[in-house]
C-alpha cells in the first residue's frame, strides 16, 4: 500500500487506535547531494535535492498496526 504523504490541510490517523501523532514510516527517496570533503576527508552535504519521495509503509507506534492509516482533514484546514 503506497499512502501519500499529509500536506497542510490533511494528516495522518490510525484507523484503530485514532492516533494522530507518532508513526513509523518507511519511504524511498531518490537525491542529488552536493557533498564537500573537507582536506581530512570529512564529508559535508551541502546542498540537497530531492529527485523523488515514496512513502511505502506507516505503522502505528501506540498500536503497532501496519499499513492502517489513513488521510484525514486537519480541524483548521477549512475542508
Amino acid at each position: 500500500m503506497v499512502l501519500s504523504q499529509p500536506t497542510d490541510g490533511t494528516r495522518w490517523r490510525c484507523t484503530l487506535c485514532g492516533n494522530l501523532t507518532r508513526f513509523d514510516v518507511t519511504r524511498t527517496s531518490r537525491v542529488r547531494e552536493y557533498v564537500h570533503l573537507d582536506l581530512a576527508g570529512e564529508p559535508t552535504v551541502e546542498e540537497r535535492e530531492v529527485l523523488g519521495d515514496r512513502v511505502e509503509s506507516v505503522r502505528c507506534r501506540w498500536c503497532n498496526a501496519v499499513d492502517q492509516v489513513e488521510l484525514v482533514d486537519r480541524p483548521d484546514s477549512g475542508s
